[in-house]
């Protein structure tokens, strides 16, 4: 639940909190007094879009701020991606969400203090708010929307199966598309398969090591300078361990070390300072015998053999001639090997490669159908659940005699696009599987069900709207709805309906209404009212909380304008007592 919101900067609102409370909560005011910029702000804060023209010149940034109360089902969601993002709640459970946008068009976010992508606000308003406006209801009147709509309806196991269907969609669609490109270049690809085995033919014959031509350089660069390393390695050998002819006029490191050792040793228990001085000299000795062992291990290994060197640059020039052609070091010429090999796989136009590619589509092609097939179904089973539920909301929104129906039809295949054989159909498909889903409303007996954009006014339209979203709010879903104007085009037993549905999917959700309409305001349980202070030299707004009398007058104002007209104050009363019975009697 959205506790409060504070937004600053944002449009003609220089600086305004709103608190908010479960249940029905209304936004009035004049038309152009803001209302429209708390619902930007809301969208902004869980990740909308940011419009740099929004921002008021001073301060020249715009900042929404939100507390969130985290409870229910989506808080679990939202805790485990605030736990990715290494931000936490408050110590009270509240989580502070924030957005800045700067006159420049720079954009921050911030969770829990956590400074975080504007996709993470997205990712929590997913779980956590619903907003619904004006809009919306045009992107209703699209098919591919209404299928979406319907898709949500029917459930968890049905969107499961969506996602199944989906997946095998895209690998029948890659397995068609690469056979039919192996078939239109098929010449083509034989030429390119050609010289890719020449190249591979070539490397195998050579038969590069990794990193052999790093190894080879530093064999040639030894055999370049055997005599100079033999001579200064029989050097070092001989000063450090001597050889057979040594004399003691000539000793060697090894002897001098051992001399020193047992020198200091003998006095070692006189002064045990000596004795510490005989262990570390005896440690350097055995380092140096190790030293002298290791030089004389080169001093063998140095490859005396003549032919060796010429046969070090025959097999030089040989790689060097790979490198030329395929790769800067013998590392890239095997990496554009194995390459050559899996692009190989991609260019078979063998008969048998094309044979094994077709059947390989007609598998995926049939487990397709035979998943569509069950996206069908599921769909078809949840339209007349749907169209039943909606109709029942509708009777409730002053609609009674009126009917929704969910027509679940084959896709007309399209030109260019995808067809799929379904028991002997041709239908067209896509990653959306192989239906067209259409809401059409019959607004009273005897009238022949229509598509909702040519069957539904503005005023019916919005009802349909909300009808939908208080099914979908029975079926789970967000805690926060948040409905911008959806009463546009409504008036009269039809205003007062709609008040008294909203009041009532209150009852277990947040709902915040922005409306102009007295009916729907009288029904809430906290009133909210945008009002504009033109008396300086920018226009601004603010936003307040009211109650009783002053509740009345700005009701009044919504029924005839005047405030003050005490017949308008007594006809907001009345509203307002007709609405405290309704939920009196809930």
């Amino acid at each position: 639940m959205l506790e409060e919101l504070r937004i600053t900067g944002l449009g003609v609102i220089e600086d305004a909190t709103l608190p908010l409370g479960q249940g029905l909560t209304v936004l009035t005011g004049e038309t152009g007094a803001g209302k429209t910029m708390v619902v930007v702000g809301l969208g902004l804060l869980f990740g909308g879009r940011a419009d740099a023209g929004r921002v008021r010149a001073d301060p020249g940034r715009a900042i929404v701020e939100g507390r969130l109360r985290l409870r229910g089902r989506p808080a679990s969601a939202v805790h485990g991606r605030l736990t990715d993002v290494g931000a936490e709640p408050d110590d009270d459970g509240s989580l502070l969400l924030a957005r800045t946008v700067t006159a420049e068009g720079r954009s921050r976010a911030h969770v829990g203090g956590r400074a975080v992508p504007a996709a993470v606000l997205a990712e929590i308003g997913e779980h956590m708010l619903a907003l619904h406006g004006q809009s919306d209801q045009l992107r209703l009147l699209r098919p591919a929307e209404q299928r979406s709509a319907l898709d949500r309806f029917a459930g968890p196991e049905h969107e499961k199966a969506l996602g199944r269907f989906a997946e095998r969609y895209a690998q029948w669609r890659t397995a068609a598309d690469d056979l039919a490109d192996r078939r239109a270049h098929a010449r083509q690809r034989g030429q390119e398969a050609e010289l890719l085995r020449l190249g591979l033919d070539e490397i195998g014959r050579v038969d590069p090591q990794p990193g052999e031509d790093d190894l080879l350089r530093a064999e040639a660069q030894r055999l370049e300078h055997v005599e100079g390393l033999r001579t200064a390695a029989e050097l070092a050998h001989r000063v450090l361990l001597g050889a057979a002819e040594a004399t003691d006029d000539a000793p060697d490191a090894a002897s001098l070390l051992s001399t020193a050792g047992r020198a200091l040793a003998a006095q070692s228990s006189v002064d045990q300072v000596l004795g510490d001085l005989a262990g570390r000299v005896s440690e350097i000795t055995t380092l140096v015998v190790d030293v002298a062992g290791e030089v004389g291990g080169y001093l063998g290994a140095l490859d005396v053999d003549p032919g060796r060197l010429a046969d070090v640059y025959e097999r030089r020039a040989v790689l060097r001639g790979l490198t030329r052609k395929y790769a800067e070091d013998i590392n890239g010429v095997l990496a554009w090997a194995e390459r050559a090999r899996q692009r190989l796989a991609v260019l078979d136009v063998s008969d048998e490669a094309m044979e094994e590619l077709d059947r390989e589509r007609q598998r995926l092609a049939a487990e397709t159908a035979e998943l569509a097939g069950m996206v069908t179904a599921g769909r078809r089973q949840a339209a007349d659940r749907f169209a039943e539920a909606v109709t029942v909301e509708l009777t409730g929104l002053a609609m009674p005699h009126a009917r929704i129906e969910v027509l679940v039809t084959p896709k007309t295949p399209g030109r260019g696009e995808p067809v799929l054989d379904l028991d002997g159909v041709a239908v067209g498909i896509g990653p959306d599987g192989v239906d067209e889903v259409d809401l059409r409303l019959m607004p009273h007996p005897g009238a022949p069900a229509q598509p909702l954009q040519r069957g539904a006014s503005g005023g019916e339209l919005s009802r349909v709207m909300l009808a939908i979203e208080v099914v979908f709010a029975g079926a789970g879903g967000p805690h926060t709805l948040v409905f911008d104007e959806v009463d546009a085009g409504v008036g009269g037993r039809a205003a007062v309906e709609i008040g008294r549905r909203l009041a009532r999917l209150a009852r277990g959700h947040q709902v915040l209404v922005v409306t102009h309409l007295p009916q729907v305001a009288a029904f809430a349980d906290h009133h909210l009212v945008v009002a504009k202070d033109t008396g300086g030299a920018v226009t601004t707004s603010g936003v307040r909380l009211v109650r009783d009398t002053e509740r009345a007058r700005e009701l009044a104002r919504m029924l005839a304008g005047l405030p003050d007209s005490d017949l308008g104050i007594a006809h907001a009363e009345e509203l307002l007592a007709v609405a405290s019975r309704d939920k009196a009697g809930r």
